[in-house]
């Protein structure tokens, strides 16, 4: 995994560890992250985006908790051989849940219906 992968916002108001958590958590639940893949050093990862190597130790101790990393004497961090979460659709679909509510919430505010925005949707996913 190439450390650019992260796209990381300083200024989001989720707190940067809980953005890699989540980018990584979804790239392990869809497999574009292998079982048993290496990932970037804390180090590296830090130096590159230039945020605190603890927020990036943060993020990989909450997924190794979660199961889905493991650590590998002498190798680093890498994705476990046997995710602790299944990689289903409807998996998949619950990490997006918090993300729709809010999109949701925000469209209803905005007086807008269900067809543009699944619309646009459906335009930005085909990007």
């Amino acid at each position: 995994m190439d450390v650019s992968v992260l796209v990381i916002q300083p200024s989001a108001s989720e707190p940067i560890y809980r953005q890699i958590v989540g980018q990584l958590g979804r790239m392990i639940a869809s497999g574009q992250l292998e079982p048993g893949e290496l990932l970037p050093s804390v180090r590296d990862i830090a130096g590159f985006h230039a945020i605190n190597p603890m927020t990036v130790s943060r993020a990989y101790s909450l997924l190794e908790a979660e199961g889905l990393l493991e650590r590998l004497r002498g190798r680093g961090m890498a994705v476990a051989a046997t995710p602790g979460r299944a990689h289903s659709e409807d998996r998949r679909l619950r990490l997006l849940e918090p993300h729709l509510l809010q999109i949701a919430r925000q469209a209803r505010e905005l007086e807008l219906g269900a067809e543009p925005v699944l619309r646009r949707l459906a335009e930005l996913l085909e990007e």
